[in-house]
């Protein structure tokens, strides 16, 4: 029984090395609770979680409509499995769904690669979407709760980050129509929107590169050191924004939009106070822009 008193069961996605996944994972499992840590690739998620005795790993990629109906009927079984039930009595079900892997990309949108911009999307918005729809009657059934990891640049317009930042925009809008939808059903839902916390985030988008006829040539370093993440805000930790969030993740009750995570209550209130002047001076900071414009200046005069 978790220090709570009440033990609930949990699916967490992208539950690999080193992020918010594996993290949560093992906190809620050492905490007493019920784990199915999820990733597409179950190498990844870290021998800690993967051994831990209070943890199912599933394999799940949420890009796949049959890997995640797999999922689902995985769950399903070992909730019936847990609750002494037959299949013919009906199964147990599923108290929280933290929808946690995510795919970035950093590329100007005049550069982006469709494709690679779709899966983006996919993984971001259509990937939460597809296993709220497979885990829905679980989820029902316990009426249970949904955590979607936002991110505050979901509600900023940073350059280079467009289509990430345009994925986790949809998906905010897409939790609070969860969020509504599912209330007759006893179903929560939560959207954490997450300020800067240091993960191998950057690391996973791969070395950083521009066609060879890009139009921001001029200050490919300077986009390098964001895709990177070599500057920008200080970030918070894992395990501090963990802790942060156990409340929400395991809340019976608050849903919507909470801001989580360091830097969170700045981009909230930048997103939602200033003026559209200064929020664009605010973004462009340290971007590289400023220089483009005066190389750009410098080209005409020649």
């Amino acid at each position: 029984m978790s220090a709570s008193g009440t033990t609930k069961t949990v699916l967490i996605t992208g539950c690999s090395r080193d992020g918010i996944g594996a993290t949560l994972a093992l906190r809620l499992a050492d905490d007493g609770h019920r784990v199915f840590a999820a990733a597409r690739d179950p190498r990844k998620i870290p021998p800690a979680v993967r051994e831990h005795a209070r943890v199912t790993v599933l394999t799940l990629d949420v890009t796949s409509d049959s890997s995640v109906k797999a999922g689902a009927q995985a769950v399903a079984a070992a909730a019936a499995a847990a609750a002494g039930r037959t299949k013919r009595g009906g199964g147990g079900g599923l108290d929280v769904l933290v929808n946690n892997a995510g795919a970035g990309y950093t590329m100007p949108l005049l550069d982006v690669d469709i494709d690679r911009a779709r899966n983006c999307h996919d993984v971001n918005v259509w990937g939460p979407l597809r296993t709220v729809q497979a885990f829905s009657e679980l989820l029902i059934a316990s009426r249970g709760r949904v955590v979607n990891i936002g991110a505050a640049t979901g509600c900023l317009y940073s350059p280079w980050i467009g289509a990430y930042s345009s994925s986790k925009s949809a998906l905010h809008t897409l939790s609070e129509t969860l969020r509504v939808e599912l209330q007759p059903f006893g179903v929560t839902v939560a959207c954490i929107i997450t300020g800067t916390v240091a993960t191998r985030f950057h690391a996973n988008e791969g070395d950083f590169s521009l066609p060879a006829a890009s139009l921001y040539a001029d200050i490919f370093d300077t986009i390098a050191l964001w895709a990177r993440g070599a500057v920008g805000p200080d970030q918070g930790t894992v395990d501090d924004y963990v802790t942060q969030i156990l409340p929400d993740v395991l809340g019976d009750s608050r849903g919507g939009k909470l801001w989580r995570g360091a830097n969170a209550g700045a981009a909230w209130f930048a997103s939602t106070w200033l003026p559209d002047y200064v929020l664009d001076k605010l973004v462009v900071l340290n971007q590289g822009l400023d220089k483009l414009t005066n190389s750009i200046r410098e080209k005409k005069t020649q």
